[in-house]
């Protein structure tokens, strides 16, 4: 492998990690680093995960073994955190999250689902609670 090819396999994890760990603090799974508070935005955590989607999509058929199995790692960790988050309730503003904490209001799930690659078991699961 030359510079190049290693420099763009470098470039394409670090977009990965970068994604994922926008779509955490949007969670509020992690602190913002510029406030350093809990911030809770699924609007803007269900748009990083689609964009990570969106360059699987893009991406297939082009990425190395490792590549493929990494971006599906992150994405199935995002979607199953993401659907805890969505039922546990509403947004909640900055300034409330550093008060008060989570929201008790219920919220319907998500669109989002774990990639099929996740296992059967997790999807039997979801069948049952949906019933």
């Amino acid at each position: 492998m030359n510079d190049t090819e290693n420099k763009i396999d470098q470039l394409f994890l670090n977009l990965v990690l970068s994604l994922h760990s926008a779509a955490m603090q949007q969670m509020g799974k992690l602190k913002n680093p510029m406030t350093d508070t809990i911030e809770r935005s699924l609007g803007q955590a269900e748009l990083s995960i689609d964009m990570l989607d969106m360059i699987k999509k893009k991406t297939e058929g082009n990425l190395s073994e490792e590549e493929n199995k990494f971006l599906t790692q992150m994405l199935n960790e995002l979607k199953m955190n993401f659907m805890d988050e969505k039922n546990k309730g509403e947004d909640i503003p900055p300034e409330e999250s550093a008060k008060d904490g989570d929201s008790e209001d219920k919220k319907e799930s998500s669109d989002i689902k774990p990639n099929e690659e996740d296992s059967e078991e997790k999807t039997a699961e979801k069948s049952g609670e949906e019933e």
